[in-house]
Parts: structure tokens; C-alpha cells; sequence
């Protein structure tokens, strides 16, 4: 089995076996993404301090699409669409969707700003805009609901992210992710594989657009898009398609170390990156419609999921 614990850093060319770059392109609204991130845990954790790992936000909802003309009806069929992807991936889902997300651009533009804040930060905000979809139902799609939703956040300095994600190089950053995700390379325009993800574009208004969540690996060995929901299998294949000199091996953590470096866990992390189902002793655990989401007890001090559970029902509620 493969998990987490890598081995000691080295730069990419340390073995003489050239650059190997991952190049991931997601969004902060994608089920498929959040479905996704144990996997994604786990390569990060794999190919640290030998590969670079790069973030592009595609713009899953955007400013200028046109509102649904029944808002209930669309949120109610979504929350079921979003609710039949987390069985298939076992990811946690909220009870209850409120609402659909208008736009994805300001937790997008929230996420790009926390990579100014280094990698540690920028995996805590965007795991935290992730939960407030598939955890609270309560999208974080305008930037005062971002910044709520990140207040407190260990970690992070909240106060320069919400600055900062007006800042002119952040918004043509996100720009640019935008355009960079509506140019998919060939390997991912000719992708084509059983299951919900069976091909590697999907047509937009204005051409098409990286399946979501793709992750696109290059190196000495050549490149290879992995678009959509994949095995860890078929991630690993790739890794040794581009990189075959390397040796990509890793031992398992614990749980309670897991906790500590990752903060917020679900039962498809403690899988792949402790090897086991056993959650740690420590933790928090917040119930879902797909099953539980562990927190540390620092992240549930001040965890939206948390706040909402004790917060006094009125008598019609």
C-alpha cells in the first residue's frame, strides 16, 4: 500500500532525472475536487521537495453566468447531484444544500491570495472554502462570506488575505488560471476512460475547459493528463510514466500525526494516508450526510461547523 511519509526532500533534479512538475486544476466549488483531495494528500505528501506542484483555479462559477430562473429548484437538484458524487467517492456532504454558488472567482481569488501566505496557508484556506460547500451547504460565494468563513484560522492572517485578494496581481493571476484552464493541452482533449469522468474536457459557452478536477504530470518520461476523479492507482501510473527513474514509495502515518499536519480529516484520508479507518483520539468529529469530518481540536475552536451546531435553534427552526 501506498501512503504518506516521504522521503527526505531533494530538489527535482537531484537524481539527475530532470524537472517533474503536477500541474492541478480545480476549483474551491468542485465535489469532484473535494472528493479528490485524499488522493491529492497523499501525492503532495509523496513528491514533496521533488516535484513542483502548481494550483490553477478554473472558474467552475463565474460572475457573468446566467442566474436560475427557479433558485430552489436548481439549489435542491444540485444538493442531490452533489449528494450522489460523495457516495461515489465517500467523501462528507452537507445535510442540507442552501444554496448553489453564484460564483466560485471570490474563494478562488481568497485561495490565490493565501499562496502569498506560503504552502501551509494556502492548503488551510482552500481546505476551509471547501468545507463551507460539502460540510456547512452554505457556499462561500462573495468575499464576506470567504472571510467569514476563514476567521480565526490558525495560521493565517485573514486580515492581509481579504486585503489582498483585490490586489491587482491576484486578480489577474485568477484571471489567468481562468484562461489557462480553457486551453487544455491535447493528452486531455483525447482522454477518454470508463467511469463519470470519461473524457478529459467539458464545453463551455466559449470552447471547453478542463474536466475538473485534472491534474496534468510532466518529466523527463514525457506528460500525461490524469483529468477527473481517479484511482490513486491510475495518479501513481502517471507519477512513473513521467518520472520512471524515480522511486515513489512512502510509509504510513499515524493518526494523530495526520491530524497535526492536516488539520481537518475525513474517512477516505485516514485510508490513504494512515493506511487504516481508526480516527484519532484527539479529534473532533463533525457528523455529515456522508459520513464524519475529524477536526483538531485548535481547527474546531473556531470551525464554522462547529459555531452553527451550538448556536441556539429559535422555536420554528
Amino acid at each position: 500500500m501506498t501512503s504518506v511519509r516521504p522521503d527526505p526532500p531533494r530538489s527535482p533534479e537531484a537524481d539527475g532525472d530532470g524537472v517533474v512538475e503536477i500541474v492541478e486544476y480545480t476549483d474551491p466549488a468542485c465535489p469532484w475536487a473535494w472528493g479528490s483531495e485524499p488522493a491529492f494528500r497523499l501525492l503532495r505528501a509523496l513528491t514533496a521537495g521533488r516535484a513542483r506542484w502548481r494550483r490553477v483555479f478554473g472558474i467552475l462559477f463565474d460572475e457573468d453566468d446566467d442566474p436560475a430562473p427557479d433558485p430552489a429548484a436548481e439549489t435542491a437538484w444540485y444538493g442531490r447531484y452533489v449528494a450522489d458524487i460523495a457516495r461515489h467517492t465517500r467523501a462528507p456532504c452537507a445535510h442540507r444544500l442552501h444554496w448553489v454558488a453564484a460564483t466560485s472567482r471570490p474563494a478562488s481569488l481568497a485561495a490565490k491570495a493565501a499562496e502569498r501566505q506560503g504552502a501551509t496557508a494556502a492548503e488551510r484556506v482552500l481546505r476551509r472554502l471547501r468545507e463551507t460547500t460539502f460540510v456547512l451547504g452554505t457556499p462561500a460565494d462573495t468575499a464576506e462570506r470567504a472571510l467569514g468563513a476563514l476567521a480565526g484560522l490558525d495560521g493565517v492572517d485573514v486580515g492581509r488575505l481579504g486585503a489582498e485578494m483585490g490586489d491587482p496581481e491576484v486578480v489577474a493571476a485568477v484571471r489567468r488560471d481562468h484562461a489557462e484552464a480553457r486551453d487544455p493541452i491535447p493528452e486531455a482533449c483525447a482522454f477518454h476512460a470508463p467511469g463519470p469522468h470519461g473524457t478529459g474536457v467539458k464545453e463551455t459557452d466559449d470552447g471547453v475547459r478542463y474536466a475538473l478536477p485534472t491534474l496534468v504530470f510532466s518529466g523527463p518520461g514525457g506528460r500525461v493528463a490524469a483529468p477527473g476523479w481517479r484511482s490513486m492507482t491510475e495518479y501513481l501510473t502517471a507519477l512513473r510514466t513521467v518520472a520512471p527513474r524515480q522511486l515513489w514509495e512512502a510509509a504510513p502515518i499515524g493518526p494523530e500525526a495526520a491530524l497535526v499536519a492536516y488539520r481537518s480529516l475525513t474517512g477516505p484520508d485516514l485510508s490513504l494516508l494512515t493506511g487504516g479507518s481508526t480516527p484519532p483520539r484527539t479529534a473532533v468529529r463533525v457528523d455529515t450526510a456522508g459520513g464524519p469530518l475529524w477536526l483538531h481540536p485548535d481547527e474546531a475552536a473556531g470551525h464554522p461547523a462547529l459555531i452553527a451546531a451550538a448556536e441556539p435553534k429559535s422555536p420554528r427552526s
